[in-house]
């Protein structure tokens, strides 16, 4: 016999090229097979943990004003994802870009009034799509909303009271905006709404929130 090597489960002395004990007929060696395996486990999270960032920044305001970002390049020190923005702040993902440009109260006309002791409360916003796809916005679909908590519905005849805006649903083209209204009816002591979007082409909720 040449060189020997331990059976790694009898420790019987057997040729170090033996794939099978001879005495307690055991396969040797495996522990290869193990090391790779912890090799690609390691590199599969390590992927997950520094994968592309698919999450929301918030970009400049309207007015030219800078927000904070959440792009780990620009940072020394991970930030929590931003989900949550408030009136002119102005969200980026996926080339699309979305602002709450502002909340409005109407108490409507003569012919169109909110329940008593209610407002009619317009949400006008802006979207613009930097993408190279058209996007679909749908108002019913991509859109619910809270007034201090308590959910609300959407109101139609708080759509009549938009003026010469145009309602918040259609489709824009690549390289185009959209302007658009979204009307609620909520009690006139209300202090805060939080409008939650979420959009087909993002996948992800964002939510915009306005205090009285």
């Amino acid at each position: 016999m040449g060189e020997t090597k331990k059976c790694k489960h009898c420790q019987t002395e057997i040729d170090k090229k033996a794939k099978v004990c001879p005495n307690c007929r055991r396969k040797q060696g495996g522990k290869a097979k193990f090391i790779i395996l912890g090799i690609i486990v390691f590199i599969v999270i390590v992927a997950a943990l520094n994968g592309t960032d698919d999450g929301p920044k918030k970009v400049e305001n309207t007015d030219g004003t800078k927000q904070a970002s959440t792009d780990k390049a620009n940072t020394t020190t991970p930030e929590a994802e931003v989900t949550t923005f408030k009136v002119g702040e102005t969200a980026s993902l996926k080339d699309v870009l979305v602002t709450l440009n502002g909340v409005t109260e109407s108490e409507g006309s003569d012919f169109n009034m909110p329940s008593d002791g209610n407002v009619f409360l317009l949400c006008e916003f802006t979207i613009e799509n930097n993408s190279s796809k058209d996007i679909a916005v749908s108002s019913i679909m991509s859109f619910e909303a809270y007034v201090d908590d308590f959910s609300i519905n959407q109101s139609i005849t708080g759509l009549l009271e938009k003026g010469d805006k145009n309602q918040l649903d259609g489709s824009v083209a690549a390289g185009k905006k959209m302007n658009g209204i979204i009307a609620y009816e909520a009690p006139k002591d209300w202090k805060e709404i939080e409008i939650n979007f979420t959009p087909d082409f993002w996948g992800k909720e964002m939510t915009f929130t306005a205090t009285k």
